[in-house]
Formats: C-alpha cells, structure tokens, sequence
C-alpha cells in the first residue's frame, strides 16, 4: 500500500491544491485527510479523484485541529500496512509511528507556525482565561511534531523561505521542491481593469490593507475573489465603495477567467511560505504586487514581472506601487511573467515527487529541483 496523508481539505487553498496534485499524479497512491470541507468543494468539483477522510459523527464535535491531531494519531491504521508515505501538514505527520517499514518521505508546506514564530501573537489573540490552556497545546504540537519529523527518511519543503525556518527551529535540514503550478490552465484573455485579490481572509493575509488602499483610489478598480473569516469585517470596511467588489470562493473555472481578465494582481500575505497565487497569475500574463518577505522574494522579480513592496505594507505604500506599476505598464510585463512563471510548472514538481518516491534513472525534461 503507498498513502498520501494531508491534514484536511480545508478550503480552495495552496496546500489543498497540492494535496490535488499528488492524488492525480500518483495514481497508486491512496490519499487520506482528516476531514473534506465545504470551503473546499470548488477545488474538488470535477476533480474525479478519490480521498478518503479518517473522520466520522462521532469526531466531528472536536473541531477542525482537535479531530486531525486525534485521526491521525489514534485512527491512521491504513498505515501499518503502508511500505511508501508521503506525509504533508502538521497533523498527518502524527500517523508516521505507525508506519513500520518503507520510505518515509514529509513534504513541509510550513511548520505550525501558531507554535513557534507567531506563538507569542497566537497566544495574545485568546481571552487571558484561556493563554495557559493554549500554551499548553503549543508545547503538545511542538513535542509531537518535533518527533514525528524526525521519523522521516526525506523531509522537502516548498522554498527556501521554509527551509529556512525548519532549520532554525528544529534544527532539520531539508531540500526545496518548489510546489506545482498548473501554468498551463491560466492564460491572459485580456485586461477587464481590475486588480485582483484571491488571498484568504485571514488576518495574515493583511487583504483590509488592499482594501483601505483602494478607498483612497476610487478610480481603480478592486476585486475580491476569495472568503474567509475577516469577509463581514472587510465587507464593512469597504461598505458604500462602488469600486470594491466581493465575489467569493470560486469554482477553479471561474477563478481563472477572473485572473485570465484582471488588470494585475495584488498579494501582501505576511512572511508566506511560498505563495502559489502570484505565480497563478503571473503565468496568465498579470503582474503582481507583492510583499518583499518570504516566499515572493523567490517568485517575482521587482520591476519585471511585478511591484515588491519594502517593509510592512500600508494603504499609502501600496498606493504608491499601484502608481509604479502603472508606470512600468501591466501589458509590457506579460512576457517575463509567463516566462517566470514556467519556471514553477507542476511537470517539474511532479517529475521530482516521482523520483523521490520511487529512485529511478534521470530522464526529465525539467531541471532537477531540490536535487
């Protein structure tokens, strides 16, 4: 038996959509998630895979990281008989004690971050009543974690923004296999003049300071073309701007002829581990304006195929790149951008996976990634 094991299939998110790749890619491959929810069914929608969920009635009550920690570390028996796994996530990790023989191989999107980098403003967001019981689930996390890792034969990881971090924290070292884009599924169809924004809305997306941005230009047009928990506070914010619309999760059709027809793109996610949308977008032609941390310092190049902003975004500076890329003009940036993009095609990625799963003789048409 060969797995693939992923937390949960959470949303239309980056992650989600590798966890996708690998099921499709690797056919006998059986894929296992904690829980499928329904944030995620626009990604999954005529997908014609197979995953199978370790969750039932009587978990659900536990909630979403509750019930992944529990299924995977108590309910995984599927991999006691596996001889290959591919681990991704914080949870799945948690089911590597079962697995007895075979490789083991973790493909790191990022650490729980809530554990250790961002521990101190995790733990500030809960009431004061709850901070011990949180610091107490941080040090459960970190422990598990930590040992689970260590289990593994390979350990990847999806930039060397997050190879990085691994290393800093758990002192792993760990090779960069840059995650799949499905380039060829995003292409330009001309320029609607929006400026998109597909990011979560989650805090750390930082998507009020787009949206305060674009009350100051209310000749310029903003798309929102995702969800999230912020969604009524956002909406409040932007309330009574004709310029600003919200349109929601998308269907993976829909959310391509969005970024097909866009004026550029906007992401301003704090230190994210890679960042699949810029490039999404970047390999339909559209420029991005980005964030100068993390993951965007390896995907788009300041003032070729985008705008990077120095320092913490605010609503003035990202008024100024909006400015700046108009200058350099959206429409001349199309070429480097497909080029750029190309460089993170998922025929790469996929060929890489392959190889570390099954070693077999270099024949790829690709550069080796992470080799």
């Amino acid at each position: 038996m060969k797995l693939v094991l992923y937390d949960y299939m959470q949303v239309a998110g980056g992650a989600e959509r590798v966890t996708l790749t690998l099921t499709k890619a690797l056919p006998d491959f059986q894929t296992v998630v904690s829980r499928m929810y329904a944030d995620a069914e626009p990604l999954l929608a005529g997908a014609n895979v197979s995953i199978t969920p370790l969750g039932n009635r009587l978990t659900r009550w536990m909630t979403r990281i509750p019930e992944a920690a529990f299924n995977f570390r108590f309910r995984a028996h599927c991999v006691e008989q596996a001889r290959t796994v591919l681990y991704s996530g914080f949870y799945a990790p948690l089911a590597v004690h079962r697995q007895t023989m075979g490789l083991r191989v973790y493909y790191c999107h990022t650490i729980p971050r809530f554990a250790y980098d961002l521990y101190g403003a995790s733990r500030a967001g809960f009431p004061w009543v709850l901070r011990g019981l949180f610091g107490c689930f941080a040090a459960v996390v970190r422990w598990q974690y930590e040992r689970a890792i260590r289990k593994m034969d390979l350990v990847l990881v999806n930039s060397e923004n997050v190879r990085n971090r691994l290393k800093h924290f758990l002192g792993v070292d760990a090779q960069v296999l840059y995650p799949p884009v499905a380039t060829g599924q995003f292409q330009w169809a001309g320029d609607g003049g929006y400026y998109l924004s597909v990011a979560r809305l989650t805090p750390n997306k930082r998507v009020d300071t787009i949206v305060r941005a674009f009350l100051r230009m209310p000749e310029r047009r903003l798309v929102v073309a995702s969800g999230g928990p912020e969604l009524e506070r956002l909406q409040a914010i932007a309330q009574g701007a004709t310029n600003i619309e919200f349109v929601g999760w998308q269907t993976e059709e829909s959310l391509r002829q969005w970024v097909a027809n866009a004026h550029a793109a906007i992401y301003l996610p704090v230190d994210e581990d890679f960042g699949m949308s810029p490039v999404e977008c970047m390999a339909a032609g559209k420029p991005v304006i980005g964030v100068a941390e993390g993951g965007l310092l390896e995907t788009v190049v300041h003032g070729q195929t985008g705008v990077l902003i120095q320092g913490p975004p605010d609503p003035k500076k990202l008024q100024a790149a909006v400015h700046a890329l108009e200058l350099l003009g959206p429409a001349n940036m199309r070429p480097a951008c497909e080029a750029r993009a190309a460089q993170f095609d998922e025929r790469c990625f996929v060929e890489a996976m392959k190889r570390h799963l099954a070693p077999a003789p270099k024949s790829s048409l690709c550069d080796d990634q992470g080799q």
